[in-house]
Protein backbone atom coordinates (compact mmCIF):
# COMPACT_ATOMS: atom_id res chain seq x y z
CA UNK A 1 0.00 0.00 0.00
CA UNK A 2 2.49 2.74 0.71
CA UNK A 3 4.14 1.93 -2.51
CA UNK A 4 1.23 3.08 -4.02
CA UNK A 5 1.16 6.57 -2.22
CA UNK A 6 4.70 6.79 -3.65
CA UNK A 7 4.11 6.77 -7.15
CA UNK A 8 1.15 8.46 -6.66
CA UNK A 9 3.03 11.71 -5.28
CA UNK A 10 5.79 11.18 -7.54
CA UNK A 11 2.71 10.82 -10.28
CA UNK A 12 1.54 14.18 -9.07
CA UNK A 13 4.87 16.17 -8.98
CA UNK A 14 5.25 15.36 -12.63
CA UNK A 15 1.96 16.49 -13.33
CA UNK A 16 2.91 19.70 -12.03
CA UNK A 17 5.84 19.44 -14.33
CA UNK A 18 4.61 18.67 -17.48
CA UNK A 19 1.71 21.75 -16.75
CA UNK A 20 4.86 23.82 -16.57
CA UNK A 21 6.22 22.45 -19.31
CA UNK A 22 3.16 22.85 -21.86
CA UNK A 23 3.92 26.69 -21.11
CA UNK A 24 7.81 26.46 -21.31
CA UNK A 25 7.73 24.34 -24.79
CA UNK A 26 5.45 27.35 -26.05
CA UNK A 27 2.75 24.98 -27.97
CA UNK A 28 5.34 22.36 -28.73
CA UNK A 29 7.40 24.73 -30.75
CA UNK A 30 10.02 24.10 -28.52
CA UNK A 31 12.07 21.03 -29.04
CA UNK A 32 13.54 20.71 -25.27
CA UNK A 33 11.00 21.56 -23.52
CA UNK A 34 8.85 19.72 -25.61
CA UNK A 35 10.35 16.23 -25.15
CA UNK A 36 10.64 16.80 -21.59
CA UNK A 37 7.46 17.09 -21.52
CA UNK A 38 5.91 14.45 -22.83
CA UNK A 39 8.05 12.15 -21.00
CA UNK A 40 6.70 13.33 -17.99
CA UNK A 41 3.03 13.18 -19.08
CA UNK A 42 4.11 9.23 -20.08
CA UNK A 43 5.91 8.77 -16.89
CA UNK A 44 3.20 10.58 -14.70
CA UNK A 45 0.08 8.54 -16.43
CA UNK A 46 2.37 5.19 -15.93
CA UNK A 47 2.66 6.05 -12.31
CA UNK A 48 -0.69 6.89 -11.82
CA UNK A 49 -1.79 3.62 -13.33
CA UNK A 50 -0.14 1.78 -10.81
CA UNK A 51 -1.04 3.25 -7.93
CA UNK A 52 -4.78 2.87 -9.34
CA UNK A 53 -3.56 -1.30 -8.73
CA UNK A 54 -4.01 -0.70 -5.27
CA UNK A 55 -5.57 2.73 -4.32
CA UNK A 56 -9.85 3.68 -4.57
CA UNK A 57 -9.72 5.78 -8.58
CA UNK A 58 -11.54 8.32 -7.16
CA UNK A 59 -9.57 8.85 -4.39
CA UNK A 60 -5.75 8.46 -6.34
CA UNK A 61 -7.49 10.77 -9.26
CA UNK A 62 -8.14 13.51 -7.02
CA UNK A 63 -5.08 13.34 -5.26
CA UNK A 64 -3.30 12.86 -8.69
CA UNK A 65 -5.04 16.50 -9.79
CA UNK A 66 -4.58 18.18 -6.64
CA UNK A 67 -0.92 17.51 -6.20
CA UNK A 68 -0.52 18.06 -9.44
CA UNK A 69 -3.03 21.54 -9.70
CA UNK A 70 -1.09 22.80 -6.20
CA UNK A 71 1.77 22.02 -7.42
CA UNK A 72 1.53 24.35 -10.68
CA UNK A 73 -0.13 27.42 -9.02
CA UNK A 74 3.01 27.08 -6.34
CA UNK A 75 5.96 26.65 -9.27
CA UNK A 76 4.17 29.03 -11.84
CA UNK A 77 4.36 32.21 -9.35
CA UNK A 78 7.95 31.33 -9.10
CA UNK A 79 8.88 30.53 -12.47
CA UNK A 80 6.66 32.46 -14.50
CA UNK A 81 4.96 35.08 -12.11
CA UNK A 82 2.10 33.91 -12.22
CA UNK A 83 -0.46 35.74 -9.55
CA UNK A 84 0.38 35.29 -5.36
CA UNK A 85 -3.10 36.85 -4.72
CA UNK A 86 -4.09 35.91 -0.83
CA UNK A 87 -7.61 34.51 -2.50
CA UNK A 88 -5.50 32.05 -4.86
CA UNK A 89 -2.92 31.07 -1.67
CA UNK A 90 -5.93 30.52 0.51
CA UNK A 91 -7.88 28.09 -2.16
CA UNK A 92 -4.71 26.15 -2.71
CA UNK A 93 -4.49 25.83 0.86
CA UNK A 94 -8.23 24.23 0.41
CA UNK A 95 -7.33 22.27 -2.24
CA UNK A 96 -4.21 20.50 0.37
CA UNK A 97 -7.07 20.17 2.90
CA UNK A 98 -8.79 18.49 0.86
CA UNK A 99 -6.01 16.24 -0.27
CA UNK A 100 -5.56 15.69 3.18
CA UNK A 101 -9.00 14.91 3.94
CA UNK A 102 -9.07 12.08 1.31
CA UNK A 103 -5.88 10.10 2.34
CA UNK A 104 -7.40 10.52 6.09
CA UNK A 105 -10.76 8.71 5.32
CA UNK A 106 -9.00 6.06 2.70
Amino acid sequence: MNMAWVALIFAGILEAGWALGLKASNGFTRPVPSVLTILAMIASFYLLSQAMKVLPVGTAYAIWVGIGATGTVILGIFFFGDSAAPLRLVSIFFVIIGLAGLKLAG
